[in-house]
């Protein structure tokens, strides 16, 4: 038939950022101090109440006083260090528990983003490099921000607090601690910026050798049969050593941030501790505002000293957490965004009232794949209630494509496809999807059940269902095919012509699908069993709408019209 119109299908949208998954930066807002991280900063400041009474009974040891002078303060020690354990311990379990929540979140949010993508979407990324980002690089979120996030609020409080008590004391101690300071994140951030690039080439060589492996599993079989599971090897081996020496990459630059704290930090303490020390012995008169130190003044302020310190530190030591969270933080964003999405996927499946078979009406369609020439334009076509269509033509024409559309699988450049009467679009879809009975080239088999494969979790679809189902679809003399038989990823067990049973029983298993779309249901099989696939497709789309692609001359003559593409 010539190429006409079609309808006002879904447009090329891209989901709305709840849609998407798009999360990441809900998660990233657990960056800015909770109630948790606070606690845990009020904790590290319970040291400078401690080091003032460690002072105080010094000066008093000093003074001659004896043991008198040491009781209260060691009291005081004792309940300022059982507090702030305290505070820690819940600090930290309340960070935990509120990162692990949210990335739970995100996770179901970046999976949903997923599913909302067409499955005829040719940049959805490999399911391997998916199942790596949302189970094991996510991981790395949870010590960025249970960790990091915590430790860089108290760097930030704890020497903003002890900075003015050293001052009070002592100017020359406060400046070298104020010129010292900056150095060390100055210098721990030139090395971050290098330690994120290597937390992403990291991350993205492991999700390469994941979708590797998952892929070269999926097909065992044919790397067996083609003499190529030595080169596999071969492959992985060489993929787990570049993951190797990334991953060692990262190392070597997390224990140099390490070094560079430690070389600063023990420079300012020295500092520190030469001028109180020079100071006190009268070598030093300056810096206490024209008055000398007490013992117990100088020891308070050389306490403090590495307590400034420690909160870097303790940034130092989850410096790399940051840079492999925000790594995986990118790469999850990655998963989430773009893509084409699936009409109506965000949509409730209202279902409308039906009357019988579906008609299906196109105008004007046009659809063409991304930075391809378009293959439907101008496309119209009307098939009656209960009508049976085979489409045929040569490959390239876009068969699959007109019946992916009408399928709301992926959204039409422009155009307009109804079905019963409704028009399809983002609103529709989801609810026209319920009475549609679906069967690709290639019937996907999920490692499970073949119950469950044949359920596919639908509601209401269950035991005695799925039993009538296969017996429908002439699955009952199969061994390997029973209900209860676990079945591998991809269908081992099953033969062609069972797997393309296995998607008839599906459909069969369907009740509520009056409008039946299958694509290339015979091919690839031999005669006898394309003849009996054939004969079950006849029988269970008895009045349904039926629209079939095929090559195969004996399906197409057992339809009510043949349209060539």
């Amino acid at each position: 038939m010539n190429p006409t119109k079609m309808s006002s299908s879904p447009s090329h949208t891209t989901p709305s950022p709840e849609a998407t998954g798009r999360s990441t930066d809900a998660l990233r807002a657990l960056a800015a101090p909770g109630i948790g991280s606070l606690v845990q900063g009020a904790a590290a400041l319970f040291w400078l109440p401690q080091a003032a009474l460690l002072a105080w009974a010094v000066q008093g040891l000093g003074a001659g006083e004896g043991m008198a002078a040491v009781w209260l303060p060691a009291v005081g020690v004792l309940v300022l260090g059982m507090a702030r354990a305290a505070c820690e311990a819940w600090g930290a379990r309340r960070v935990f528990g509120d990162v692990r929540v949210q990335l739970s979140v995100l996770r179901a949010q970046v999976a949903r983003a997923l599913a909302a993508r067409s499955p005829l979407d040719a940049r959805r990324p490999a399911s391997g490099l998916a199942a790596s980002a949302i189970a094991e690089q996510a991981e790395a979120v949870l010590p960025y921000l249970a960790r990091y996030q915590p430790a860089r609020w108290r760097a930030v409080l704890v020497p903003l607090c002890i900075l003015p008590l050293v001052a009070w004391f002592s100017w020359v101690a406060a400046l070298i601690l104020l010129v010292t300071a900056p150095l060390i994140p100055l210098f721990m951030a030139i090395v971050g910026w290098r330690a994120q690039a290597a937390s992403q080439q990291q991350m993205v060589a492991m999700g390469g050798m994941n979708a590797f492996l998952l892929d070269r599993l999926r097909g065992l079989a044919t790397l067996r049969a083609l003499g190529a599971v030595d080169a596999t090897a071969r492959r992985l081996g060489e993929a787990a050593q570049s993951l190797r020496r990334r991953t060692m990459a990262v190392l070597r630059i997390a224990f140099l941030s390490s070094a560079v704290l430690e070389l600063f930090a023990a420079l300012g303490v020295a500092m520190v501790a030469v001028y109180v020390g020079f100071h006190l012995l009268g070598t030093l008169e300056f810096g206490s505002w024209g008055t000398r130190l007490t013992l117990g003044e100088g020891l308070f302020v050389l306490l403090l000293a590495p307590a400034f310190y420690e909160p870097l530190r303790e940034l130092s030591a989850v410096w790399h957490d940051r840079a492999a969270g925000e790594a995986a933080l990118d790469a999850l964003d990655g998963l989430a965004e773009g893509g084409v999405p699936l009409p109506g996927a965000q949509a409730q499946a209202a279902v409308g009232e039906r009357v019988g078979a579906p008609t299906v009406r196109i105008r004007d369609l046009r659809f063409g794949h991304a930075g391809e020439a378009p293959v439907l334009q101008g496309f119209d076509l009307r098939i009656a209630p209960g009508e049976h269509v085979a489409l045929m033509g040569a490959s390239g024409v876009g068969k699959t494509a007109l019946l992916s559309l009408i399928a709301g699988l992926v959204p039409a450049d422009s155009g307009e496809i109804a079905i019963g009467g409704v028009a399809l679009n983002d609103a529709s879809a989801a609810g026209l999807r319920r009475r549609i009975g679906w069967m690709g080239q290639r019937p996907h088999v999920f490692a499970g059940s073949v119950q469950a494969n044949v359920a596919l979790g639908r509601d209401g679809v269950h035991g005695p269902q799925v039993e009538q189902a296969m017996r429908f679809a002439a699955l009952g003399g199969v061994a390997q095919a029973h209900p209860a038989t676990a079945l591998g990823e991809g269908g081992s067990g099953l033969s062609g012509g069972e797997a393309v049973r296995l998607a008839l029983a599906r459909i069969a298993a369907q009740p509520e699908a009056d409008l039946l779309l299958v694509d290339e249901p015979t091919a690839h099989l031999d005669t006898e069993t394309a003849e009996r696939v054939a004969d079950a497709l006849i029988e269970l789309a008895r009045g349904k709408t039926l629209i079939a692609v095929t090559h195969d001359p004996l399906l197409a003559a057992r339809m009510n019209r043949v349209i060539q593409l």
